[in-house]
């Protein structure tokens, strides 16, 4: 099928790839960025760390300084997209209106959970968009006390920013450890003693009953009976794809598009960033779904480049190493690779005790992962062992070669 019109829905980081590389590799056609936002596209990592403690503004975070106009794409911004029509090939805006298409790119990313029965009280926040996050600014100025519910990579940001600010900040995590189920109990242990070296209120195993508060939001009720005092909470438990708009598409929705390992999800239907649901080879076709920036970015690339090879019988395949960053007070966490908290690990430089080392990942005899704490150069190293499907035992001796 021809291309003359191609539509991308998500004016983010994956949406904005897919745009540019589209053009840049040939695609003559019409081309439509539609986005919900009602903003051009923006970087959102500073959007906890950076924007949030006042060190940079919003035309800071710009991800494209170039002019649009270069693109020769139309701009389709605060337009939320309600429906896909594969049989008349056309996606449906609220409002009434419909964008046909010829291809389509989803890049509709993700949104936040919300914990249920959450009252409509001022004070209580989640941080995904560039107006949630100059919200929360403006209130930090005011000197709160803070809490975040949440010790994942968002939550543990802001709480580190907070921190820094000079704000009180107790941080509530459910489960035993931050990030535990994806480092385990060892490492998630250092990442909850991080925030403590620096003066958070870590309260681990408890969950949160309720939000008291007279219009605005004044404590959180726990289920262990006690309460923290509040004047502003950040809820961070985590997000999910926003896919609601293609319940009735006839697409596979299954926490994300499911899509083949090339990013197709239909004849003429390609998804990238935070909704694609893709088996990826590099990991023996385990099926993924990455809420990483990096990976927003090298899918917005893949998806566009799947869709101009059209039907071609050997398109190329996606198959990152995901990799993910996190700036915590003054400590840089990365980790690469696929891996969890039942892999087996090892420490292989620095110490915990430091805060500052190298941990490798081993399922049966391959490397499948690394997290590093401000040891960078490390990391990156790893990382390409990963690409390159080294053996656990390699990645060891590697690391004994260089001690």
């Amino acid at each position: 099928m021809a291309l003359g019109t191609v539509a991308v829905v998500g004016a983010s980081l994956a949406g904005l790839r897919a745009v540019e590389t589209l053009r840049r590799d040939g695609f003559g056609g019409r081309l439509v960025l539609i986005g919900a936002e009602p903003h051009l596209p923006y970087d959102r990592p500073p959007l906890s760390k950076q924007l949030l403690a006042g060190e940079v503004e919003p035309d800071d975070i710009a991800l494209r300084r170039a002019p649009y106009e270069e693109l020769g794409v139309e701009l389709v911004l605060g337009r939320r997209a309600t429906g896909l029509d594969l049989a008349a090939r056309a996606v449906a805006l609220d409002g009434g209106e419909r964008v046909p298409f010829d291809g389509v790119v989803l890049a509709t990313g993700s949104a936040p959970r919300t914990l249920r029965d959450t009252p409509d009280l001022d004070g209580l926040f989640v941080l995904r968009t560039l107006d949630d996050a100059l919200a929360i600014r403006a209130r930090l100025d005011e000197g709160p006390r803070v809490v975040v519910v949440g010790a994942g990579f968002i939550g543990s940001e802001v709480a580190a920013t907070c921190r820094l600010r000079g704000l009180d900040v107790t941080v509530l995590k459910a489960l035993p450890a931050p990030l535990v189920r994806g480092l385990g109990p060892k490492l998630g242990a250092v990442c909850g003693e991080l925030h403590r070296d620096h003066g958070v209120d870590l309260r681990l195993g408890v969950g949160v009953a309720g939000f008291d508060g007279d219009a605005r939001v004044e404590r959180v009720r726990l289920d262990d009976g006690t309460a923290v005092e509040a004047d502003l909470v950040v809820v961070g438990v985590g997000v999910g794809p926003v896919t609601d708009w293609l319940a009735d598409s006839g697409l596979t929705i299954d926490n994300g598009v499911v899509c083949d390992e090339t990013l197709l999800a239909a004849p003429g239907v390609v998804a990238a960033g935070d909704v694609a649901r893709w088996p990826n080879p590099l990991f023996g076709g385990e099926s993924m779904r990455l809420e990483h920036w990096t990976n927003a970015s090298d899918s917005g690339v893949a998806a566009a480049r799947r869709l101009l090879c059209g039907e071609r019988a050997e398109p190329e395949p996606f198959a990152p190493v995901p990799f993910v960053w996190s700036d915590q007070y003054d400590r840089k966490i990365q980790t690469a690779g696929h891996f969890t908290g039942d892999d087996e690990m090892r420490v292989v430089h620095g110490s915990l005790e430091e805060r500052r080392f190298v941990a490798v990942f081993g399922r049966g005899a391959r490397l499948v992962g690394v997290l590093g704490f401000s040891m960078p150069a490390k990391v990156m190293q790893y990382r390409r062992m990963i690409a390159e499907q080294a053996s656990f035992e390699g990645a060891l001796a590697h690391a004994s070669a260089a001690a």
